[in-house]
């Protein structure tokens, strides 16, 4: 008894009516009478009551469970620039429940699901979702079809736009990305960059090969801005493709902005430092970075000296400027008794050391890159980054 007693006077939850107290009040009056009946009643009255009080208690708390529920808000959902569909991706459109109007294929060159059947108008795949493909085809059958159910899944990534590296590497390569990359990861996996490297690291972006440029373009280019309000990087747009310029100096010493994200297709070219170039009366005749400052004196020592037969007094350095050529001459020997100025080489300079017994060349020569590298990018290694 004292334990219905104290389940009587336990308050409600709230929120409940506000004449709650009077429905407190009624019952324990009802309590008070109870002692007038029978045993056999009472038994009955009580168990009647205890089975009130529970569903009363209930009600109160399912009121409170629905006014804690917030309203759900519709909200985007961000996909991942690998689960949007790129040229290359072998796609599956199955219609639950029927064979007729299924479809397996690529996209075709201006971004669309061509060849599905009976969907009058083309459905543009490029860079979404399976869920947004599906909705599309969907509310084409809806024509034809009562209340269609879609299931668009991508088969196949493997053939999407590779990435090429190129240039001043160590080992130029393309790369299959399926996961996020940066720059200086692809350039360390390649070998590094090589001693012909200048200052400047090229990346051109072609149009809808990749979708995250499109989703994060904006940020990418305000990302790229020091806290000076220079740029670590420089973003030029044509069209919607990207030119973007990256300074290996700022890449080399650690700066975040000057590391970008690398995406499918992207086609990043390492500037070689222009040549100048050493012929004539040398051991090696070659051609060397102008990254660095070199003088006369040096170039010849990295061609590995004079011959037997050079001739020290004519030495001729070719010097295409853009105004003009320029044609000048050196006595090497007046250099090494400190009689004339180790003249400083420009870029694309040609020194032409003189032989005895030949004569002065008359016209400009011909030179090409001894070492040159140009090698067909269908024919560089592939790498798969996952």
């Amino acid at each position: 008894m004292p334990a219905i007693c104290n389940l009587l006077v336990l308050p409600f939850p709230e929120p409940f009516p506000q004449n709650h107290h009077a429905v407190q009040k009624n019952i324990r009056k009802m309590f008070q009478n109870s002692f007038n009946l029978t045993q056999n009643k009472r038994t009955i009255f009580f168990c009647s009551l205890v089975a009130i009080l529970f569903l009363l208690h209930n009600c109160a708390s399912a009121q409170i469970s629905r006014t804690e529920v917030p309203i759900e808000t519709e909200s985007i959902e961000k996909s991942n620039e690998e689960d949007l569909v790129h040229f290359g991706d072998l796609i599956d459109v199955d219609i639950v429940g029927s064979v007729d109007y299924d479809w397996r294929g690529t996209v075709n060159p201006e971004g669309f699901l061509s060849g599905i059947n009976f969907v009058e108008n083309p459905v543009n795949a490029i860079c979404k979702t399976e869920k947004e493909i599906a909705l599309e085809v969907a509310e084409s059958y809806k024509k034809i079809l009562r209340d269609p159910v879609i299931d668009v899944k991508i088969l196949d990534r493997s053939n999407r736009p590779l990435t090429v590296l190129n240039g001043a590497i160590k080992i130029p390569q393309r790369f299959l990305i399926k996961r996020p990359v940066m720059l200086n990861e692809l350039i360390i996996s390649s070998g590094g960059l090589t001693d012909k490297v200048s200052g400047d690291i090229q990346i051109f972006r072609p149009r809808y090969l990749n979708c995250l440029s499109k989703i994060n373009r904006e940020t990418a280019v305000n990302n790229s801005v020091n806290s000076d309000g220079g740029k670590f990087i420089d973003v030029k747009m044509s069209g919607d493709s990207e030119f973007i310029n990256v300074q290996i100096e700022n890449l080399l010493s650690g700066k975040k902005e000057a590391n970008p994200q690398i995406l499918s297709g992207d086609v990043i070219m390492v500037a070689e430092a222009e040549l100048i170039y050493i012929i004539g009366g040398v051991v090696n005749p070659t051609n060397i970075s102008s990254r660095s400052v070199i003088s006369l004196t040096r170039a010849i020592d990295s061609a590995g000296g004079l011959t037997k037969d050079a001739d020290e007094q004519k030495i001729t350095i070719y010097r295409n400027n853009k105004e003009k050529s320029e044609v000048i001459e050196i006595d090497l020997t007046k250099i090494k008794s400190n009689q004339a100025e180790d003249i400083l080489l420009k870029p694309l300079d040609i020194v032409e050391v003189g032989q005895k017994g030949r004569e002065k060349r008359k016209t400009l020569p011909k030179v090409r890159s001894i070492d040159q590298n140009k090698r067909n990018t269908g024919n560089l290694p592939i790498k798969v980054i996952n």
